[in-house]
């Protein structure tokens, strides 16, 4: 099964065999970003706002318009949705950190990995 794997910015640090890279600015990227989860959503910390980009990123990558609207933002959806098979069986590299054993986690790659790998029901 594929999984997410925490990107790093340490000297020797290389992508492994398999490996995607969503982070921003890749087309799998998340538009939504930890400075505005705390400035328009009023996230007073790191995980808040990790937490609240996670819920706005699924609920955009599902069709809603609530978190960001117009057409930019209905092309940038239409083109990640379009590249979903790409991701399939490959595991996905973002920055955020991996979360504790038994905790949810909150970056848009464990939603991209449940998009791409979940068969379509007919």
């Amino acid at each position: 099964m594929p999984e997410r794997i925490q990107r790093k910015r340490t000297k020797g640090w290389r992508k492994p065999g398999n490996t995607v890279i969503v982070s921003r600015p890749s087309r799998f990227g998340n538009p939504f970003t930890l400075a505005g989860a705390m400035e328009w959503l009023g996230a007073d910390t790191p995980e808040q706002a990790r937490e609240a980009c996670h819920m706005a990123f699924r609920s955009w990558v599902r069709g809603s318009d609530q978190w960001w609207m117009g057409p930019e933002a209905a092309a940038t959806r239409r083109r990640l949705l379009d590249g979903l098979l790409e991701l399939r069986g490959k595991n996905l590299a973002c920055y955020c950190p991996l979360p504790e054993p038994g905790q949810p986690d909150h970056c848009h790659a464990a939603i991209l990995l449940d998009l791409a790998n979940t068969p379509k029901e007919n």
